[in-house]
């Protein structure tokens, strides 16, 4: 039987946005991402900052990197209704028009960029202003659904938060800026094709040219694994820079060893193997992936206390 008393009102209001699906539209955990090594980048640099211009820039660079985040969601809420990873995000559920999601991704991408400029300088709020574009416009728009090359040209508007982060300091570009960038530059690419491996079924569905679905599961292992040993100087590299140090280096070998037996692994494994076990050692490689990069930034911050508070003592280090 058919209740015809049900308040057509209510309905609606079951389907307006939550202060929540505002911040889902944000994608608060890559946010924290941009927000740790934005902060990293800044404490690393070799110029103090006030605390309170820290603490506000930190928030204006967050809120840059949310309003990147609504402008990739209004501009896929068409793949993101067919990928299983996706189709519970605000637009695809219904609780957030495309319209709306795309205001409010403008109006945090100007409020962010003009407010960091004020708060810091201008030269942090231009490289905001240049990773917001780039991730809206070269890789949402462009690159992603063009190209299997996506994810590492794309990946560039992942590494510029620690860049931003070291100009709010230093007002400029380094040596050390640039390595951190690179870090997580080609650190990108292993990261996400390792899981496009195991959601490589959603890519086919939407259409997205990924890796593995424009050239196979066996190509897709041998870029990771070629990525991973490209990675690898690059992390090393800034121990013998002016923000590393023994520690620093230590952390960084291991992990890189640890990282590349990992890619070696999966270029090792056969496809059949890896459908039997529902892709188990790529999971644990994308879940790794994410530990190694906190891990390489929080040995950078451990670096940055150790030299404050000159506990390397006697030791030299270049």
């Amino acid at each position: 039987m058919t209740d015809t008393n049900i308040d057509p009102q209510t309905s609606a209001f079951e389907n307006e946005a939550s202060f929540g699906d505002y911040i889902a539209l944000l994608k608060p955990r890559v946010m924290s991402l941009v927000v740790f090594t934005a902060l990293v980048g800044l404490v690393v640099a070799p110029v103090p900052v006030h605390p309170f211009v820290a603490a506000v820039s930190i928030l204006f660079i967050a809120i840059g990197g949310g309003a990147s985040g609504a402008l990739n969601m209004w501009y896929d809420s068409d793949i993101d209704t067919i990928m299983k990873r996706t189709k519970g995000r605000p637009i695809p559920a219904g609780k957030i028009t495309r319209g709306e999601a795309f205001g409010f991704g403008i109006a945090l991408s100007a409020f962010a960029c003009v407010l960091l400029g004020l708060a810091s300088n201008f030269v942090a709020a231009g490289l905001l202003a240049f990773t917001i574009f780039f991730y809206a416009v070269v890789y949402t728009i462009w690159l992603k659904r063009s190209t299997p090359q996506n994810i590492v040209i794309g990946g560039a508007a992942g590494a510029f938060p620690p860049m931003i982060g070291w100009a709010v300091a230093t007002g400029g570009v380094s040596v050390e800026s640039v390595l951190l960038f690179m870090i997580i530059f080609m650190w990108t690419p292993p990261h996400f094709w390792a899981l496009a491996l195991f959601m490589n079924d959603d890519y086919t569905k939407a259409g997205v040219p990924m890796l593995p679905v424009t050239h196979g599961r066996r190509a897709t292992r041998n870029h990771i694994f070629g990525y991973t040993l490209a990675l690898a100087p690059f992390a090393l590299g800034a121990a013998f820079t002016s923000i590393g140090g023994l520690f620093y280096l230590v952390v960084s070998v291991a992990l890189n060893a640890w990282f590349i037996i990992g890619a070696y692994g999966l270029w090792r494994r056969a496809d059949d193997a890896a459908a039997d076990d529902n892709y188990k050692d790529e999971r644990k490689f994308f879940k790794f992936s994410l530990l190694y990069l906190f891990l390489h930034f929080g040995a950078l911050l451990v670096e940055a206390a150790l030299k404050s508070n000159d506990l390397y003592g006697a030791i030299t280090w270049p």
